[in-house]
């Protein structure tokens, strides 16, 4: 009898660290102290060297739906392909602490949809696009059509000139 509990302990001990492994961290997605502006920059610059816009997931480590997007975006592999080949993901802090007014006024009062929103940056720091994400939402998630469909409509090669000619 010994035995078998002790099997059961440790394969119960070895199985948590790899399903904790999978987690993620939704408690510290956003950082309060992060120097916002500075992050932006660098991401606009990897975006425009890798041929990508900046979208900025903006809402707080308090923010349910926030915890939801990420998650959601994060465990989906289409999704995640979708934003890792167009996209460089930045996401931008609104709490208590810091609600980095300066920025979001800059950006047009995103905050004014709720959170999360979403933006769009081209690589050079331009507002392409604020997305309430309130109308990609479906019950208690989101649609992954919608989110996919959004995320194809202002992607790079989707905003390319050529792309609206009458050819």
């Amino acid at each position: 009898m010994k035995k078998y509990v002790w099997t059961l302990l440790l394969s119960i001990a070895f199985a948590i660290p790899a399903t904790q492994a999978q987690t993620h961290d939704l408690e510290h997605i956003y950082n309060p102290a992060a120097d916002t502006r500075a992050d932006i920059a660098a991401a606009e610059k990897q975006a425009a060297k890798e041929n990508k816009h900046v979208l900025l997931q903006i809402g707080g480590n308090w923010c349910i739906w926030c915890k939801r997007l990420y998650k959601f975006m994060e465990d989906d592999a289409a999704l995640k392909a979708a934003l890792n080949n167009n996209y460089v993901v930045y996401h931008l802090n609104y709490s208590k602490e810091n609600k980095n007014l300066p920025i979001l006024k800059e950006l047009g009062f995103p905050q004014r949809f709720g959170f999360p929103v979403l933006v769009i940056l081209d690589a050079k720091g331009n507002r392409l696009h604020t997305q309430n994400s309130g109308l990609l939402e479906s019950a208690d998630s989101y649609d992954k059509k919608k989110v996919e469909e959004f995320l194809k409509q202002w992607s790079p090669a989707a905003l390319q000139p050529s792309h609206y000619t009458n050819e």
